[in-house]
């Protein structure tokens, strides 16, 4: 049996549907804050100051593995209901969550493991959600964008070392916007007038939006994901193409993706 902790985000869904083709058996602990996953069998409606509670459902269910996947806010201690096990973990969950999401994930991680069971990657049954390296567009970065690429990759590995940032976009050599606890489609649509402008200017599509994954990440779970609507609001908005990290980014809907980057002239590239 396999236990699933899953936060906001469409992750989840895919690797629930993966499961269930493979037949094997499951349960869902479902920690979203807009309750994504009501309907689904053996789904337990729990928030994240309910460790003590997780972990005995997984236990009493006989789950020796555990998956996490999808977004987990920054929560909000003064609604929170916590049971003891939170209680007794509280300074060390506060102070963890002051670093930012990638280390609450971590710290949960960790705790779990402590408690005897085994995190396996959001990946393990799903290997057709990441990428192999290259380009799998049509269009292909030329000269300037990997000029841009490099940039936004030093950027975001300063950034990363205090738990910031996943994203950037870079345009004509220069970082214009940055990744926020508020995602990636709030960045887009941020930076879309002056990209649109720049474009504009220019008579060419420029920018590229680069997502890759934090230093500090534990890589079973917390991947940085696109999917169709960050596809979709890139070229919206003007952008050129999207760089992410390969095996170690999560890439939805992929031949969707492709076939509409490839209809608007717009690459998707992994390094």
């Amino acid at each position: 049996m396999i236990g699933l902790v899953l936060g906001d985000t469409h992750i989840g869904n895919v690797i629930i549907n993966k499961l269930n083709k493979l037949g094997k058996k499951f349960i869902i602990i479902d920690i979203s804050k807009n309750k994504i996953f009501k309907g689904k069998k053996k789904v337990f409606k729990l928030s994240i100051g309910q460790l003590g509670k997780c972990i005995s459902i997984l236990r009493n269910h006989n789950c020796k593995k555990v998956i996490f996947a999808g977004r987990v806010a920054k929560p909000n201690f003064k609604k929170l209901k916590f049971d003891f096990k939170a209680i007794y973990h509280l300074p060390k969950i506060i102070k963890e969550t002051k670093k930012g999401d990638a280390y609450i994930i971590n710290f949960i991680t960790r705790l779990f493991e402590k408690e005897g069971f085994q995190v396996i990657s959001q990946t393990k049954f799903n290997k057709e959600i990441v990428l192999k390296k290259g380009t799998c567009t049509y269009l292909k970065p030329n000269k300037e964008d990997k000029k841009n690429i490099i940039i936004g990759k030093r950027v975001i590995n300063n950034l990363n070392k205090k738990g910031v940032a996943q994203g950037v976009i870079v345009v004509a050599n220069k970082i214009i916007s940055t990744e926020n606890e508020k995602g990636t489609d709030s960045m887009i649509n941020k930076s879309k007038f002056k990209i649109l402008r720049l474009k504009l200017k220019n008579k060419v599509r420029m920018g590229i939006l680069i997502k890759l994954p934090k230093p500090n990440q534990d890589l079973r779970t917390d991947l940085p994901t696109i999917g169709f609507k960050t596809v979709s609001n890139c070229i919206k908005a003007g952008l050129k193409g999207i760089v992410i990290k390969g095996k170690y980014n999560i890439f939805l809907d992929q031949n969707k993706c492709i076939k509409l980057a490839n209809k608007n002239k717009f690459f998707i590239h992994a390094i």
